[in-house]
């Protein structure tokens, strides 16, 4: 414990010197040097008269005139310096100063042509051997240097940090000639990634794919001998949270070679040519390690399709980088030694020349994960948790339809919030039903005050969808049915569990659409007025019966004919058909939704009698499951189980290798669970939203 916990302590930063003190030191010795040796700082004022007095006495022996100061310095002799009224007045003002040297006094002038004549006359009573004359200097003190060129060095001095800061220093505005190098974080043998492929799970696929890639890296002889050829690159493809940049992370945490990761907008700048200088800092820097792996997330920042939405004569800079990503990942001096991974969830948007072979080979398609795929992204979430053994992942994944790997994530994360907040020792299949509820419908809002008719209302409209799905045979059946309040406008929810499939037969959509008309219906055959509560429903019954029409001509009006196109973006407002056609349309979805709501208002008029059980059981119990539906109105009139039944408790098959496993082990003294509850909570990928009237 102590080695691990000493290898996740960061290692601390180099400790610098302090140049502060230094230069502090420094300065102050400067300072007093240039006291100590600036001799005219310790000399002694005096007036012309006693200067007038020195030279008719004989003491000087030397005169300087500074002629640009208008200063006159006094040197004694040596036989003057030793009466005391000179010395005991220079050692008191300059203990530091040697006495012996001069100057010793200076004096004032006002004019240099004066300070002659005073001078010469001065010297009139001294004998002809004893008179002496001055020397004239042009001299500059520190003040007047400072002044003629301290500010210069100043600003050579600011200039020179400001490059050094800018060159790199540090701070915030540093760095500013690096604008145009590679910002991509480098992971080695020094920096390695503690993601692998176990920690990536329902993406079986897709990890052999990559895997292949790591491989041909650790082994290339491998390949090469047959003659195959390093894919240039490798595209992941998928919806948010399905686990791409995980993908990633793994290879960079398997491959053993040096990876290179950073965002597509890790490129966009301000300044015109940055871009561009990146991607080419990043090849470079990419070269000199290969054999490597770049990976770049979110690529359709810098990848999308060139020449839409740009300005006639304008110079896009998106553009000018993506040209130099697609130069250098297959142009004259590409190298073998770099395959580039990139992620993105928008492969509509982006360039095709970025997408074809010799750039991106593989596209890699990571979609959510089914029922098993799901069982296991449970199984890797659920170690690091404390759970009970009542915890089975296999009924986490049957409750959990459309749910990708990060909401599982979610999920689990939200069934220890739960847990913890109820003070347990370990997490309950309760708090993983409580998560799973919060996720789907929100926050339970206990305080939320609903008057006993609204309670009502929505009580009939959620047992309308119930009794739509249970007597409907291509319909969803419901497995929970809630009139709790949840989330920001929602009175109460119904929760189904669809079966996983990718086409839909005719019948199976309007049987949907019968279903998600159950609560309207409802409410007009009970109260024989409607309220604002199926707005979610008609928003999804809308785009179902425009979908049927217009993309998958299931309407013998218009026939075979879509009026889709996949390759227009969504923000394309021109209709491929005319005004008559439009109308036509119109006219099929009004008749067709206008059919699926007689007949599931019929259906609930023959079913009355059950409504009217269901909704007041609601009313008592709030929650209803789905062996309630079963006790309350009697099993469903379809031999086939529902979708739910399947998944917690099995095919046929499944029963049939189990008994055989069965008879094959001798039971275990604890012993597992051999089917589940059906009194949890599933989650459908749809949930009825009441709303209140706005």
């Amino acid at each position: 414990m102590a080695d691990s916990k000493k290898k996740k302590m960061m290692p601390k930063p180099p400790q610098r010197p302090n140049y502060q003190i230094w230069i502090i030191v420094t300065l102050l010795a400067l300072i007093l040097g240039v006291t100590y040796f600036n001799k005219s700082n310790s000399t002694i004022d005096i007036t012309q008269r006693r200067f007038d007095r020195m030279l008719s006495e004989g003491d000087v022996r030397e005169v300087t005139l500074v002629s640009n100061q208008n200063l006159v310095e006094i040197t004694l002799k040596q036989e003057a310096l030793q009466q005391p009224q000179y010395r005991n007045e220079l050692e008191e003002r300059s203990p530091l100063s040697p006495v012996a040297s001069g100057p010793h006094y200076k004096l004032k002038i006002a004019n240099p042509e004066i300070f002659d004549k005073n001078f010469e006359k001065a010297q009139e009573g001294v004998d002809e051997s004893d008179r002496i004359g001055y020397q004239v200097e042009e001299r500059s003190d520190i003040t007047s240097f400072l002044l003629n060129w301290g500010f210069l060095f100043l600003i050579l001095f600011g200039f020179w940090f400001l490059m050094r800061r800018m060159a790199g220093g540090g701070g915030p505005g540093g760095q500013i000639f690096n604008i145009g190098k590679s910002r991509a974080a480098l992971f080695d043998a020094e920096n390695k990634v503690n993601v692998t492929f176990d920690n990536v799970a329902g993406l079986d696929e897709a990890k052999e794919e990559v895997r292949e890639i790591v491989d041909f890296l650790k082994n290339p002889s491998k390949y090469t001998n047959l003659g195959g050829k390093i894919p240039k690159g490798a595209l992941l493809i998928g919806t948010p949270g399905t686990g791409k940049t995980l993908l990633a992370k793994a290879v960079a945490g398997e491959a053993g070679v040096p990876f290179f990761s950073l965002s597509g907008s890790d490129f966009v700048e301000m300044f015109v040519g940055v871009g561009a200088a990146r991607v080419r800092d990043l090849f470079k820097q990419a070269k000199e390690k290969a054999p490597c792996i770049i990976f770049i997330d979110e690529i359709d920042a810098v990848g999308r399709a060139r020449g839409k939405g740009a300005m006639p004569g304008s110079n896009d800079e998106r553009e000018n980088t993506l040209n130099s990503l697609l130069a250098e990942m297959d142009g004259f001096s590409t190298d073998s030694g770099v395959i580039i991974l990139a992620a993105t969830n928008r492969p509509d948007v982006l360039d095709s020349a970025l997408l074809r072979p010799g750039r991106f080979d593989r596209q890699i398609a990571i979609d959510k994960p089914d029922i098993v795929g799901r069982e296991a992204i449970f199984k890797v979430h659920l170690k690091p948790l404390k759970i009970s053994k009542e915890v089975a992942p296999k009924k986490l994944a049957a409750q959990t339809p459309g749910f990708a790997g990060a909401e599982i994530a979610n999920i689990c994360n939200e069934a220890a919030l739960i847990a913890a907040r109820k003070n347990k020792k370990v997490i309950e299949p309760k708090d993983f039903q409580d998560a799973i509820d919060r996720v789907i419908g929100g926050l339970e809002k206990k305080n939320k005050i609903i008057s006993p008719e609204e309670k009502e209302i929505v009580a009939f409209h959620e047992a309308g969808h119930a009794i739509a799905g249970w007597f409907l045979e291509h319909a969803d059946p419901l497995v929970k049915v809630s009139i709790v309040p949840r989330g920001v406008a929602a009175l109460g929810y119904a929760q189904y569990l669809p079966k996983e499939q990718f086409l839909y037969r005719t019948e199976q959509m309007l049987d949907q659409m019968c279903m998600a008309l159950g609560g309207r219906a409802a409410e007009e055959v009970v109260f024989d007025k409607i309220s604002t509560g199926a707005q979610n429903d008609l928003e999804r019954i809308t785009k179902m019966a425009y979908s049927m029409v217009t993309v998958y001509g299931m309407n013998e009006k218009l026939g075979n004919v879509s009026f889709y196109d996949s390759q227009q973006p969504d923000y394309n407002f021109t209709k491929p058909y005319s005004e008559a056609t439009a109308q036509t349309i119109d006219e099929e979805v009004r008749k067709l939704i206008t059919q699926a709501y007689e007949r599931t208002k019929q259906l609930l008029i023959d079913k009355r009698e059950q409504l009217d059980t269901l909704a007041k059981e609601l009313l008592d119990k709030e929650i209803l499951f789905q062996n309630d539906l079963e006790r309350l109105i009697g099993k469903r009139p379809f031999s086939r189980p529902t979708h739910y039944q399947e998944y917690t408790q099995g095919s046929d098959s499944d029963k049939k290798e189990a008994a055989e496993n069965d008879e094959k082990q001798e039971p275990s003294a604890n012993g597992s669970e051999a089917k589940s509850d059906a009194d949890t909570t599933p989650v459908e990928e749809h949930s009825t939203t009441e709303k209140e009237n706005p």
